[in-house]
């Protein structure tokens, strides 16, 4: 199936979750913020929410720091 990720067009076998998709892109889910068809997806349902064709996910990593 074709779903975008952070604007990018990705081709990825169906079936697959969000928490599949990070894993597939080897990003950890802690601190990350996830968007699907512009709504937050809760992070107790990366696991449970299934990705369809034409889906479009913004993913926002948090980067800790500061002076």
């Amino acid at each position: 199936m074709k779903i975008t990720v952070n604007g990018e067009d990705r081709h990825v076998d169906a079936p697959l979750t969000i928490a599949g998709l990070l894993a597939n892109l080897g990003i950890a889910g802690g601190k990350v913020a996830i968007e699907r068809n512009l709504e937050i997806v809760p992070k107790s349902a990366y696991d449970s929410i299934g990705l369809n064709d034409g889906d479009r996910i913004e993913i926002v990593q948090f980067i800790g720091g500061g002076a």
